[in-house]
């Protein structure tokens, strides 16, 4: 199955969610069968999360536009750019869902380019300090901890989180065990 396959069935499946968790939205979908352990699936996952969540939460978007506009950007990351490039699909995934939202491009000299920048940088800090190797599911679950902060403050909107706990750690074989924030 493609990327783009999988993309389809997470926009798919996705408008079916109805909570304001995007991390609880995102293991619904993380455990279909189509989804991988790693792979670039979640650059579209990750942020369509936040979108839906963002909206379910009262946020004015028109979800199926957001939702094939972050499909797009998601499919244009490649796989792998977290070791190849420096920075987490999923981060960019999420800060790409913030542009969506706000309606933000190269150009934009409202504020919104700056403060997606700021959240980048402090997610992908956060991450660094963790270390490698890999793990998509560490790395959405950081980025939606930083998104849901970066959302409630910013939005007149609330989305929920909770005390994440990894429930994918048997499946991933670079583990990295206690190291990991959301191990338990």
């Amino acid at each position: 199955m493609t990327i783009a396959e999988k993309g389809e069935l997470i926009i798919r499946d996705i408008k079916n969610e109805s909570g304001v968790n995007p991390a609880s939205i995102f293991r619904n979908i993380a455990r279909k069968e189509y989804m991988s352990i790693h792979g670039p699936e979640h650059h579209i996952l990750d942020g369509a999360s936040i979108l839906v969540a963002y909206k379910n939460a009262g946020g004015d978007i028109d979800l199926d536009s957001a939702l094939n506009k972050l499909m797009y950007e998601g499919l244009r990351m490649p796989g792998a750019m977290c070791g190849l490039w420096g920075i987490c699909g999923a981060i960019s995934s999420v800060g790409a869902a913030l542009a969506i939202i706000d309606g933000t491009g190269p150009l934009s000299t409202d504020g919104t380019w700056g403060e997606h920048m700021k959240f980048t940088a402090e997610a992908a800090a956060e991450l660094g300090r963790i270390n490698g190797p890999r793990c998509c599911k560490r790395d959405a679950m950081t980025a939606f901890k930083n998104g849901i902060k970066y959302i409630n403050s910013h939005y007149e909107v609330k989305l929920e989180s909770d005390d994440i706990k990894c429930e994918f750690k048997a499946l991933n074989v670079q583990c990295i065990n206690e190291r990991c924030p959301y191990y338990g």
